[in-house]
C-alpha cells in the first residue's frame, strides 16, 4: 500500500451524515430543517426554535448602561459632546386666516388628534451654536474664510521664489573660477580641503548653545512663541470644502410657508347675450396644453340679474355670501406660453340636446327683439318650466378659451383695443359688427405676442377683455382631449374651429396682477383670510392649483378632501361649504 501524502493527512474524513446529525442536534426545534436536512428522530427540546422573535437591543439604554470610557486629558473637550450646542426655540405659528381650518378635536383618536395639532402648534426651530466648525458645506463659508485671511502675512517658501537670473549667473561665473583656481590641485587633497574651508562661508552661530537652562524654562519660551502673532481661529483657516465635493451638507432651512406661485387676479364684469330668457352659469378654469393638464380648480361665478335669478328661487331660497363672488385669484407656479383661460358656460338642464336649446341664441339678434316678441315669449315660459322641474341640475352650453400670455404680454395694445370697442358700442351698431372689430383687434393681438417671451405675472399692465366669441359645445361632454386639441389649434391657423357653431355673447372681464394682501378675500375652503373688515361685502375668492409639475414643499395647511358622489346618471362634486347652487 503506497504512502499518503502529507497533504492528505490532514483532510478530514467526516462523514456527511455525521454532519448533518451534528446540525440537528443544534437546531432540534425546527422541523423544516431537519425535513431538509433528511434527519429523522426525536430532536433535543431544550433548543431554542428559529421561528421565536428575540427582542431587539434598546440602543438608549444600553448607551447609558454603557456609557464610553473617557480619559481626563487636554483632548477630552473634543471627544465629548458640548452640551451647550443645541438650542430650541418656538416661533409662533403665522395664520393668514381668521380661523383655523383644522376640525375640531372631540372624540378623535389620540393619533388623530396629533396630526391634527400638528397644522396649530408653534414651530419649533433647533439652533446648533457650533455649526459653523463643522466639516458640512455652507454658502457663507467662503466669504467667511476671506475676512479670517485679511490679516494674515503672507507666507513665501523656498519653492515658491523665481529664481533671479542676475544672481544665477553670477553664481555660475563665480563657480568658474572656482573650478579654474583648482584644476591643478588632484580632488581629495589636503590642498584642496583648505582651499574650500577658506571659501566658504560660516554659518551663523547659535546663541546660548551650551547655556544651562531649565526644561520648564525652554518649554515656557516654546509656548510663548507659538502664541506671539497666533490667529485665534487657527482650525477655522483650512481652506473649504467646494460644493461638489462636500463632506455633509448643513443647510439651515427656512420656516415653512404656504406654497403660492404667481398670482393673477380676474374680474367678471358682464356677460350678455342678444336675448335673455333664462339664467346662464359661467365658470373660469386655467389649462396647460404643453403638460396636457388642468391646473386649476373650477370658478363658478354668477352674473345673472335678479330677475332672471328668480326663476331658481323655489330651489334655492336662500344663497350664501361665497356663491356672490365675481372675482378669482389664480395661482400659477409654472407660467408659461402654453396657459389658457378657459371659459365654460352652463345652463338650467332642458328637454332635448345642446343643439335645439342653443339654436335661439344663433337665430335671434337683439335688433329683432320688438319683431320676435311673441317668440320670447313662449321661450321664456319654456324656460321658467325647465328652471321649475329641474333648476338644481345644469347641461353644457357653450366655451371658449382666452391665450393667457397674449394679454399678459400685450396688455397695453389690449387695452387700447377695448377702449375701441366700447366706443363702438356707445353707437346703436349690430352686434356682428362689434364681433368683427373684436376679431381684428385679436388677430393684431396674436401677430404682436408671437414667439416664446418671458412669462411673468407680477408687472404687467391691468387688461379690459371683451370677449365675443363663444363656441357651441357639440355633444353633452367636451373631454379634455378634445379640449387640449382646440387649444392647440388656437394658437396657429386651423381649421377645426371653423367647423364649431359661433354664439353671439360678450363677456366683460378684468385681469390683473394680485395684490399681496386683497381684502375680503376667501381661501378655497371659504376661510376669511385676513384683512377681512366687513363680512357682508362681496368676497373673491383664491383658486386651487393643480401645479403642472411636482412643488416639493411640506403641507402646512389643512385641507377638506374632495367628495364624489354618483346621482343617477350625472356625477357631482361637493365639497366641505362650496356653493349649494353650483353642481
Amino acid at each position: 500500500m503506497a504512502e499518503r501524502r502529507a497533504f492528505a493527512q490532514k483532510i478530514s474524513r467526516t462523514v456527511a451524515a455525521e454532519v448533518r446529525k451534528q446540525i440537528a442536534g443544534q437546531y432540534g426545534g425546527s422541523p423544516q430543517l431537519l425535513k431538509n436536512l433528511g434527519v429523522s428522530g426525536n430532536a433535543t427540546s431544550n433548543a431554542i426554535p428559529l421561528t421565536e422573535a428575540v427582542e431587539p437591543v434598546d440602543f438608549e439604554d444600553y448607551l447609558i448602561t454603557h456609557p464610553p470610557v473617557i480619559e481626563s486629558g487636554p483632548l477630552r473637550d473634543l471627544i465629548e459632546f458640548p452640551p451647550d450646542d443645541i438650542e430650541v426655540l418656538y416661533t409662533p405659528r403665522e395664520c393668514r386666516t381668521l380661523g383655523q381650518a383644522v376640525p375640531e378635536e372631540g372624540d378623535n383618536d389620540a393619533h388623530v388628534r396629533d396630526c391634527v395639532r400638528s397644522y396649530t402648534e408653534d414651530w419649533a426651530v433647533v439652533n446648533r451654536k457650533y455649526h459653523k466648525l463643522g466639516t458640512a458645506f455652507n454658502p457663507n463659508t467662503l466669504d467667511k474664510q476671506k475676512e479670517r485671511q485679511r490679516g494674515l502675512p503672507k507666507q513665501v517658501f523656498e519653492s515658491d521664489e523665481l529664481p533671479d537670473h542676475s544672481s544665477y549667473q553670477d553664481d555660475q561665473d563665480d563657480l568658474k573660477r572656482r573650478s579654474m583656481s583648482i584644476d591643478d590641485t588632484p580632488r581629495g587633497s589636503w590642498a584642496c580641503s583648505i582651499f574650500d574651508l577658506k571659501n566658504s562661508q560660516p554659518d551663523a552661530l547659535l546663541p546660548h548653545l551650551l547655556d544651562r537652562v531649565p526644561n520648564e524654562e525652554i518649554d515656557r519660551h516654546n509656548e510663548d512663541q507659538r502664541m506671539s502673532n497666533r490667529h485665534r481661529e487657527l482650525f477655522a483657516l483650512h481652506p473649504a470644502l467646494d460644493e461638489e465635493d462636500p463632506i455633509e451638507r448643513h443647510c439651515v432651512p427656512d420656516v415653512p410657508k404656504e406654497h403660492f406661485g404667481q398670482r393673477l387676479l380676474v374680474k367678471c364684469l358682464s356677460l350678455k347675450f342678444e336675448i335673455e330668457i333664462e339664467p346662464i352659469f359661467a365658470s373660469l378654469a386655467l389649462y396647460d396644453i404643453k403638460e396636457k393638464k388642468k391646473i386649476s380648480e373650477n370658478f363658478y361665478f354668477d352674473l345673472n340679474s335678479e330677475q332672471t335669478k328668480a326663476m331658481l328661487r323655489p330651489h334655492i331660497p336662500s344663497a350664501a355670501i361665497s356663491t356672490l363672488a365675481r372675482s378669482a385669484v389664480f395661482s400659477i407656479t409654472y407660467p408659461s406660453q402654453d396657459v389658457f383661460l378657459v371659459i365654460k358656460l352652463e345652463k338650467v338642464l332642458q328637454q332635448g340636446d345642446i343643439g335645439e336649446s342653443a339654436e335661439p341664441y344663433m337665430v335671434f339678434k337683439e335688433s329683432d327683439t320688438a319683431k320676435n316678441k311673441e317668440k320670447l315669449e313662449k321661450l321664456r315660459g319654456q324656460a321658467d318650466q325647465f328652471c321649475q322641474r329641474l333648476g338644481r341640475y345644469r347641461m353644457p352650453f357653450a366655451w371658449t378659451a382666452i391665450h393667457l400670455m397674449n394679454i399678459v404680454n400685450s396688455a397695453g395694445s389690449l387695452e387700447r383695443d377695448t377702449e375701441v370697442e366700447m366706443g363702438l358700442s356707445e353707437r346703436k351698431g349690430s352686434w356682428s359688427e362689434r364681433r368683427n372689430s373684436s376679431i381684428v383687434g385679436r388677430r393684431s393681438l396674436e401677430r404682436t405676442t408671437s414667439g416664446d417671451e418671458s412669462c411673468s405675472l407680477t408687472s404687467f399692465r391691468p387688461a379690459t377683455l371683451t370677449v365675443t366669441n363663444f363656441f357651441k359645445q357639440e355633444g353633452d361632454r367636451l373631454s379634455d382631449e378634445d379640449l387640449f386639441k382646440f387649444l392647440a389649434d388656437m394658437r396657429r391657423p386651423s381649421s377645426v374651429l371653423r367647423r364649431l357653431r359661433p354664439i353671439t355673447a360678450q363677456l366683460k372681464i378684468d385681469i390683473s396682477p394680485a395684490p399681496e394682501s386683497p381684502h375680503y378675500c376667501l381661501t378655497p375652503d371659504l376661510l376669511q383670510v385676513k384683512p377681512y373688515p366687513d363680512s357682508r361685502v362681496r368676497p373673491t375668492k383664491e383658486i386651487l392649483e393643480f401645479p403642472a409639475r411636482d412643488v416639493y414643499v411640506p403641507s402646512t395647511t389643512y385641507r377638506e378632501h374632495v367628495c364624489l358622489l354618483l346621482a343617477g346618471a350625472s356625477l357631482i362634486i361637493q365639497w366641505t361649504g362650496a356653493p349649494q347652487n353650483q353642481p
